[in-house]
C-alpha cells in the first residue's frame, strides 16, 4: 500500500517488450533513497504498482504486464520521461496521504492548466465510469500523486497543485493534453460498490 505521497523521482531509460509480451523498463533514480530496496518489493511509478525485478546502483528495473501496459500511461511514455516514484508503506510509516494501491482505474487527460498566485488548478477530463466515483473534496491519486478534488462537472474535475507538490513531482513538465494515471478513492470504489448491490438487490 502507498500513501500518494511522492519521496522520489526517476528518469525513464529503456522501455522495450519481451519474448512474452510483458513490458520491460528501467528507470535511473534522481536521489539517494533512504531504505535498501529488495527485489520483488512494490514501488509505485507513476501511481502504478510496478514490482522490481533487479537493480544496479541507481537503476531500477520493473516488469509490468500486457493488461497494465494497455490500462495505463505507459503506452504512452518516452525515454527520459520524468516518473514520480513511492516506495510501499512499511508498518509504522506515517499515513500523510490516503489509502493508496497502486492500481490505476483509467487515464484521464489534462484539458486545462491555471496559474493561481503560486499554485497550479489543473483540470482533467474523465470517462463517465470513472466520474461517479469523484466527489468534491474527496481524494484521487493522478501519477500516484495523493490530491483534493476541488470541483466536479459532468465530465471533468479540478485540483489545486500547491507549489510544493509542483516542484517535487512531474507536475511541473505536464502540458495540456498530456494523460495521467487515475487511481479512484479506495473508500468510494466500495461505498458506491456496496450501494449499488443494496439498491439492485
Amino acid at each position: 500500500m502507498f500513501t500518494g505521497i511522492i519521496t522520489n523521482l526517476g528518469v525513464v531509460e529503456e522501455l522495450k517488450f519481451d519474448s512474452k509480451k510483458d513490458f520491460l523498463l528501467k528507470i535511473s533514480v534522481l536521489k539517494k533513497i533512504s531504505q535498501k530496496p529488495r527485489i520483488g518489493c512494490s514501488i509505485a511509478v507513476n501511481g502504478i504498482c510496478l514490482t522490481l525485478i533487479s537493480c544496479a546502483k541507481n537503476i531500477f528495473s520493473f516488469q509490468a504486464s500486457e493488461e497494465t501496459y494497455k490500462k495505463t500511461t505507459l503506452k504512452n511514455w518516452s525515454i527520459k520521461q520524468v516518473v514520480n516514484l513511492e516506495f510501499a508503506l512499511k508498518v509504522g510509516d506515517e499515513l500523510g496521504g490516503h489509502m493508496v494501491l497502486g492500481h490505476v482505474d483509467g487515464v484521464v487527460k489534462i484539458t486545462a492548466i491555471k496559474q493561481i498566485k503560486n499554485s497550479h488548478k489543473f483540470i482533467f477530463e474523465a470517462e463517465k465510469k470513472l466520474m461517479k466515483f469523484i466527489a468534491e473534496k474527496g481524494s484521487v491519486t493522478l501519477d500516484g500523486v495523493s490530491l483534493t478534488v476541488n470541483e466536479v462537472g459532468k465530465n471533468f474535475f479540478s485540483a489545486n497543485i500547491i507549489p510544493h507538490t509542483f516542484e517535487n513531482t512531474n507536475f511541473k513538465n505536464l502540458r495540456i493534453a498530456d494523460l495521467v494515471n487515475l487511481e479512484i478513492d479506495v473508500v468510494a470504489r466500495y461505498l458506491l460498490s456496496t450501494h449499488i448491490r443494496h439498491s439492485t438487490g
